[in-house]
């Protein structure tokens, strides 16, 4: 049983893993971009995950874990950190690639707009509830930091959509589901209450964050990357421009 975290971050990464070697999407051509985004993502969430353990927001049952601790963290969770958004981003890239019409470009504005309003509200009525407000803050600000920079983010829902079955499962293992006692449990006097299967609702909306922050970044590095391939070969190749 103490492998049982480490085994579902394992499940979650295996098949995105090895999928960034088929040649129509070859994502691991783009690992550095990913682990630069991934690192700065991981170290704001690391800070904020370590602070609400101290805090007793949440913690970790010791029963399904190594043993192995970073801090007041187990491995395992520093891992989940760098394993979901590997499949999320992973996820962002092939399909960007795969589909082509992507119907959600009209609804994305509304979608954020919602979501930055609906967050707001929900901190001012619940500043009590430690995970409620800074969880619905960190969803307004980072939305709302997408639509001032005037960000596409049709296929970051998309993503956000695709991966929804994916996250049900392991975080619903995570959280108790058809499992004896969670690996993950919850204070519930410092969120909402409400759980969608054992999965408190705002995992969800912690879980966008995670993944809109790591594709943005990484999006951010790779057209970076790209800009100084295309400039060096322009450089030295000047009588092909």
């Amino acid at each position: 049983m103490k492998y049982t975290y480490l085994l579902i971050n394992l499940g979650c990464i295996m098949i995105p893993l090895l999928a960034s070697f088929y040649p129509k999407f070859p994502f691991y051509k783009h690992w550095k971009s990913f682990i630069k985004a991934n690192f700065i993502v991981a170290f704001i969430f690391v800070i904020w995950d370590s602070y609400f353990v101290q805090l007793g927001i949440w913690g970790f049952n010791e029963q399904y874990l190594t043993g192995v601790m970073l801090g007041n963290l187990p491995i395992e969770e520093v891992l989940f950190f760098v394993c979901i958004p590997y499949c999320c981003v992973f996820s962002f890239y092939a399909l960007t690639i795969l589909v082509k019409s992507n119907h959600l470009k009209m609804l994305a504005p509304y979608i954020t707009g919602s979501l930055v309003v609906g967050g707001a509200i929900l901190v001012l009525i619940h500043v009590d509830r430690a995970y409620t407000w800074t969880t619905f803050l960190a969803t307004a600000l980072c939305l709302g930091w997408f639509l001032v920079k005037k960000v596409q983010l049709q296929y970051y829902y998309l993503t956000y959509i695709f991966i929804l079955p994916f996250f049900l499962l392991s975080n619903g293992l995570l959280t108790g589901y058809g499992m004896e006692e969670p690996v993950v449990w919850y204070n519930d006097t410092e969120n909402l209450g409400i759980r969608v299967l054992t999965i408190p609702l705002e995992d969800f909306s912690y879980g966008m964050v995670l993944i809109f922050l790591n594709i943005y970044l990484f999006q951010r590095f790779k057209q970076t990357y790209l800009d100084r391939k295309r400039v060096t070969f322009q450089s030295r190749y000047p009588k092909k421009f």
